[in-house]
């Protein structure tokens, strides 16, 4: 038989301006080219900013501080008049260790950038789309916000407040023409997992029904959708990426 070629769906985001966080690496560099290949104006929010990816507008922001979120906001908003998507990509794994090995530092600065920098994110651009009557927030949350991966307690507990923290939101701007909605993936070939042993990836590989890790482009297209008019029944809902692992 011959080999059937997958074909990408067309998505046309032209006229609107989408931020990423996190987007100079991983996860979060994919989402921002794609959404530039499919027209948007993008604009990269990243601790790290310093060179370019692409065309794409960046700026340095700390998305764990209030005062440098608002003000990125307030420069996008002043240079491109709006914001139609925010994709929260922006994520730090911290250790692996047992619980009891964790230190408060190191448990807090991984909620931190994890929990505290898609609040502080969606806390700033909600008035923007509720004024606007429209807005996709797209939040890069983790299989472990729902099933607990050993050894990464504070990683899993972060991206389990994530995952509430969409439903939550979803709900609560339901009926202003924003849909929130959260992804979650297993294990994703990013340099994110050289912050874990290899042994820790292993054991997540093992887990996965098709015995790899997911790729970036495979998440840039879940989030494409997600920011389309397709998606327009769904919201405050989470979105798996496991390779068939999850299991509800």
């Amino acid at each position: 038989m011959p080999q059937v070629q997958s074909q990408l769906p067309v998505y046309n985001f032209e006229h609107q301006v989408a931020v990423v966080t996190g987007g100079l690496s991983g996860i979060g560099a994919a989402i921002a080219a794609r959404l530039q290949q499919c027209g948007a104006q993008v604009v990269v929010w990243d601790l790290n900013a310093s060179a370019k990816p692409g065309d794409a507008r960046t700026m340095k922001v700390d998305v764990t501080n209030e005062a440098s979120v608002a003000q990125a906001l307030a420069d996008t908003v002043s240079h491109l008049g709006r914001v139609d998507f925010l994709i929260n990509s922006a994520g730090w794994a911290g250790p692996t260790m047992p619980l009891d090995e964790f230190t408060l530092e190191v448990w807090n600065r991984v909620l931190n950038v994890n929990l505290n920098g898609v609040f502080l994110t969606c806390r700033a651009v909600t008035p923007v789309m509720r004024s606007q009557g429209f807005g996709r927030i797209v939040n890069i949350a983790s299989l472990a916000g729902k099933e607990g991966t050993p050894n990464a307690s504070a990683y899993s507990a972060a991206k389990a407040g994530v995952l509430a923290m969409t439903k939550s939101l979803g709900k609560e701007l339901a009926t202003h023409g924003v849909r929130v909605n959260a992804i979650a993936p297993a294990a994703i070939d990013t340099p994110l997992l050289a912050q874990m042993s290899p042994e820790h990836v292993q054991i997540m590989v093992k887990k996965s029904p098709q015995q790899r890790l997911g790729t970036v482009s495979e998440v840039s297209e879940m989030t494409m959708w997600l920011c389309s008019d397709a998606c327009s029944f769904h919201s405050g809902a989470v979105f798996d990426l496991s390779g068939g692992r999850a299991t509800y």
